[in-house]
């Protein structure tokens, strides 16, 4: 059943029907939808445009349309544009003429830019903790290597000894702030277009505030132009998820490097992992590798979303119905890939002394450089200082650790208990400051995280 026509005496062509049709994507919208009208029947009622009974027929066949959706039992037809034409055809079947009398003062326009955001709603707490979810993982197992070492990287290249805890939790962080991210989406999702009709608002007194407070947004949208129109609710949701998945990409690479048999810092579960359908003895880490590639999915998204708003002319253009489809999809990704990464990781095996054996002593040079700064060198000097024991080091093919004591006094104030620089635990637990790797610092920085997790995102709150 159209919702329009009355104009036209051609019947649509097929194939422009076909393209015109958003029900095969929007139909997960159904909820919002029939919530929405739901309300709107509220609204009308209370104006005094309808009759208590006539709100009781339309809230009572909303409800069975939603039972129909709900149980799997609604049935879509040829003739459905989209969820709303589909509901209200449902609709008509059900309760008869009256249906009719839903959509006075409303425009699929109002309609549409309600229910995804109704849905955003819904879906950002959905987000927010399988994110948590994940970060869970990393600090249960930053809780078990508190005190394990390994090389830390710049460049790629050896740099410093840190904890694996640190590093862990350095993961943590990165999604902590996407999660805020998506907390603060919320203020911009929750403002409500219902009532807005196509572009100039309802010809009707509709009590919009009360519409706002009973479908938990937190106020109605002060134009009516701009309501039907923003979208960049769904770009600023897009960024979101990009960001989201550019930070997995960082840890799906990282792991991916770390379990390789050059590295060999981790090894994955086989429930985890992949083989080869040539090859006996490969495992691979495929669940990271599609991670990656699903960051590069999810920026595309976002820059699509934001080419297709970026030349709109008016209020409601129908190059708004590509808005949806990349949402859902980046949802979908988002919420497939994380409870998967947070299982590999909470079952694979970490090799410590693999670890341990990659930190070498030269990674310990700014440590050399310390050791002089508190015998009163000043940095700059000292740092210097140690980029010469490193040379002669190199120069002698021996390690940073194995010059004699005669050398490095030669080099510079240094004295027997130089050798205890290149002890890496007491490196790490050297950087005890907040933020550091020491063990207790990051001991501390676990407590601050479990309170994280405490999530207060409740839909309808503002977290």
């Amino acid at each position: 059943m159209k919702l329009w026509g009355g104009r036209y005496d051609v019947e649509t062509d097929e194939l422009m029907h076909q393209l015109n049709r958003s029900i095969p994507f929007d139909r997960r919208l159904w909820q919002a939808d029939i919530t929405g009208s739901r309300a709107w029947a509220e609204g009308l009622r209370d104006a005094g445009l309808i009759s208590h009974a006539e709100w009781e027929a339309l809230d009572e066949g909303l409800q069975r349309v939603a039972e129909e959706w709900a149980e799997g039992g609604f049935e879509i037809r040829e003739s459905d544009e989209d969820i709303h034409s589909a509901v209200e055809r449902r609709l008509f079947e059900l309760v008869g003429e009256v249906a009719g009398k839903l959509h006075t003062g409303r425009s699929r326009n109002d309609q549409v830019a309600t229910d995804f955001r109704l849905w955003m709603l819904d879906t950002l707490p959905q987000l927010d903790v399988a994110v948590a979810g994940l970060q869970s993982t990393l600090v249960a197992l930053a809780e078990k290597h508190v005190v394990t070492l390994m090389p830390g990287y710049t460049h790629l290249q050896r740099a410093q000894p840190v904890t694996l805890g640190h590093w862990l939790l350095s993961h943590f962080w990165a999604l902590d702030r996407d999660r805020q991210r998506l907390a603060d989406l919320r203020d911009r999702v929750a403002v409500l277009p219902l009532g807005c009709g196509a572009l100039a608002g309802t010809a009707f007194p509709v009590d919009r505030d009360a519409l706002a407070q009973s479908l938990g947004f937190d106020a109605p949208a002060p134009n009516s132009i701009d309501a039907v129109s923003a979208r960049d609710f769904a770009a600023e949701y897009l960024f979101c998820a990009a960001m989201t998945g550019v930070h997995l990409s960082k840890l799906a690479e990282a792991v991916i490097l770390f379990t390789t048999a050059e590295f060999g810092f981790f090894e994955l579960s086989d429930a985890f992992s992949t083989g080869s359908s040539l090859m006996p003895q490969k495992k691979n880490p495929d669940l990271f590798e599609l991670a990656r590639g699903k960051a590069g999915t999810l920026i595309g998204l976002l820059t699509g979303m934001l080419a297709t708003l970026k030349g709109l002319p008016s209020t409601y253009d129908k190059d708004l119905q590509e808005d949806k489809v990349p949402v859902f999809q980046a949802t979908d990704a988002l919420l497939a890939i994380l409870p998967v990464l947070a299982g590999a990781l909470a079952t694979m095996t970490v090799h410590e002394g693999r670890m341990r054996a990659a930190i070498d002593a030269s990674m310990l040079a700014t440590d050399l450089a310390d050791y002089l700064v508190r015998k009163g060198m000043p940095f700059r000097e000292a740092h210097g200082v140690a980029g010469k024991a490193v040379r002669l080091a190199a120069e002698k093919g021996v390690g940073l650790d194995q010059l004699p004591l005669n050398a490095w006094q030669a080099l510079g104030p240094f004295e027997a208990d130089v050798e205890e620089v290149f002890d890496p635990m007491k490196s790490v637990e050297q950087r005890n400051a907040v933020g550091g790797t020491s063990p207790q610092s990051v001991k501390n920085q676990i407590e601050i995280c479990k309170t994280k997790l405490i999530s207060s995102y409740k839909k309808g709150e503002k977290p």
